[in-house]
């Protein structure tokens, strides 16, 4: 038996901060190292971060984090290392690097890059063109000779592909496919993702193990959920979803060879003709496993969280890190009584604790009674700061100054929109004041159809539920009173919702009810259904085209929104790009 002990280091590493990543990186190699790991992966560029973005053209970032990689070899004594970074040659390439034992054996470039959705590699990176494919003879002190390991590296689109270099790599040998990715988190994606790499490991009858990055990153988050397969696609260990982990697990190689004696595919299918002038064969020093070695008591699977709660951690995540990487320990927001702002200062306790949250009531004449007392209620049950400063004088004073050149007009929504405006003018006051950042509480079906003031309730810093349909913030609001602690009012969540800019105002004045929106929106804007196509499902025409014409309109108020986490499959900004100048209409 070659019994081999992998450690996954799914790391929190951030955007630029090379020095940073690089000793969090050797943290978690002599972390492996105690525990007795022999090879040790991190994410897709885990020394740069990622996505570096326009980084990448500044020419002294490629050779920072170059210089940083070198900095790692002395702490891979008695370990291999597969760590992820920016390599610079000709032209751009990311990178996995493979550091054995004090030394740089080897550098394999991605070869497939994604240009889709978030994603826009072929912007700034060439593609590699060779699969590497390392051999490593393994020995303990009790054994006579020693037996080779054939293991092949590849970076995170890669493996995505049943013909992608990964196939090539188990075509020339490699028994242990090792992946390290940065894959951003949306709602479901961990389940298929899973289902993906079950399917590597089984087609191409090799063991997978797939390191992931955790963190937040402007609009970006990354799970972890880290995971290896065995070679009959079985789930080994599961790594923790949003939050730092190490995993550990031996394999045994030996079952890899004895599946694939049982197994005609290999030697029907030509694989290894096919591929014979794609790979490269790197020749490793011999690895000495010491002898006698603690055994693990046993491989961690993680539960997988289920949807709702998914989708909480990762907001939660996402706030955290988007607050305190860019230099923020504090953050405000409007507290109206709302289910929305509800959830954003409960989101932002949990992420940031309670001490740093300051919630701001600030009633109009048209707030009402239940709407203040259930603000004050959220604000005690959490524990949290909450200032009271009423906008009356400031919305007076609005009116008075616009009167003459309003007065031969009927009042409409510039009137009520002064009430908003208002109360972003005092949020940003005390942000500029006191360094807090603004946290906006409008949800992704308010930002789809505009029913947003710009200017207003969209000014602030970080849009926590910006992605986050109506509907969802409801069930988030649920699972987090029933499963953690009741601390959003039941009458919060009962009220009918209303933006209380005139009297006895209810969304539904100027909405269909959000269950028929949300499913609207989610077929026109992450599915691209056109009209007619949501129609065909059931809807009543009007009510589509109106909502449609309203999401095509606010294409500019989007465009100054601040950002917010994604956690469906296409958010607003940088996954759906729609032109602001645009007559289509189909």
């Amino acid at each position: 038996m070659t019994i081999l002990r992998i450690a996954l280091a799914q790391i929190n590493a951030t955007v630029g901060d090379i020095q940073g990543n690089a000793a969090k990186i050797i943290e978690y190699l002599e972390k492996a190292r105690v525990a007795g790991a022999n090879i040790v992966l991190f994410p897709e560029l885990s020394l740069a971060g990622y996505p570096p973005e326009d980084l990448l053209l500044k020419p002294g970032f490629a050779a920072a984090n170059r210089a940083a990689l070198e900095s790692l070899l002395p702490h891979t004594a008695g370990l291999t290392a597969v760590v992820g970074f920016v390599d610079r040659r000709d032209d751009l390439f990311n990178a996995a690097a493979v550091l054995h034992q004090g030394q740089l054996a080897g550098i394999y470039h991605k070869a497939l890059l994604p240009n889709y959705a978030v994603f826009d590699e072929d912007r700034y990176f060439a593609k590699g063109d060779t699969s590497l494919v390392f051999t490593l003879p393994v020995s303990t002190p009790d054994e006579v000779s020693s037996k080779e390991v054939c293991f092949g590296v590849s970076v995170c689109e890669d493996i995505w592909y049943p013909a992608g270099p990964p196939e090539a790599q188990a075509a020339a040998g490699a028994e242990l496919l090792l992946n390290i990715s940065a894959s951003p988190y949306q709602s479901g994606k961990i389940k298929s993702r899973e289902r993906m790499l079950a399917t590597r490991a089984a087609d191409n009858v090799a063991i997978v193990a797939f390191c992931n990055l955790v963190c937040g990153q402007d609009e970006l988050i990354f799970d972890g959920s880290s995971v290896i397969f065995d070679e009959r696609g079985n789930l080994l260990a599961r790594g923790k979803s949003f939050a730092e982990d190490l995993v550990l697990v031996d394999v045994n190689l030996g079952n890899v060879f004895r599946q694939r004696l049982r197994d005609p595919r290999r030697r029907k299918d030509g694989l290894t003709e096919i591929y014979a002038d794609t790979f490269q064969r790197v020749a490793l020093p011999p690895l000495e496993i010491p002898a006698p070695r603690q055994p693990l008591v046993a491989s961690p699977l993680t539960p997988p969280l289920e949807r709702v709660e998914e989708v909480y951690q990762a907001l939660v995540l996402g706030t955290r890190d988007y607050v305190c990487k860019n230099g923020f320990s504090k953050v405000t927001l409007g507290l109206s009584g709302g289910v929305d702002s509800s959830l954003v200062a409960t989101i932002a306790v949990d992420a940031l604790g309670a001490e740093n949250v300051i919630g701001v009531s600030m009633p109009s004449r048209y707030s009402s009674e239940h709407s203040k007392s259930d603000a004050a209620e959220l604000a005690r049950r959490l524990n949290i700061r909450c200032e009271v400063i009423p906008i009356e004088p400031a919305y007076q004073a609005y009116l008075e100054m616009l009167g003459d050149i309003f007065a031969a007009t009927r009042p409409n929504e510039a009137e009520e929109n002064l009430q908003s405006r208002a109360r972003g003018n005092t949020l940003m006051a005390l942000s500029n004041k006191f360094g807090w950042l603004v946290l906006t509480t409008g949800n992704k079906s308010e930002m789809a159809v505009g029913y947003a003031t710009i200017y207003g309730d969209m000014a602030g810093g970080f849009a926590v539920i910006k992605d986050v349909p109506k509907t969802l913030v409801y069930e988030l609001c649920r699972y987090r009173n029933e499963k953690l602690s009741p601390v959003i009012p039941e009458s919060v969540l009962t009220k009918p919702p209303s933006a209380e800019l005139r009297p006895n105002q209810k969304d539904t004045d100027s909405l269909p009810e959000y269950d028929i929106l949300d499913a609207i929106l989610a077929a026109y804007v992450e599915e691209d259904y056109s009209a007619a196509e949501i129609v065909a499902l059931g809807f009543d025409e009007d009510t589509v085209r109106r909502v449609i014409r309203m999401v095509d309109r606010n294409e500019y108020k989007r465009r100054q929104a601040p950002p917010g986490p994604k956690i469906t499959s296409k958010a607003f900004g940088k996954d759906r790009r729609l032109p602001i100048t645009n007559r289509y209409t189909g």
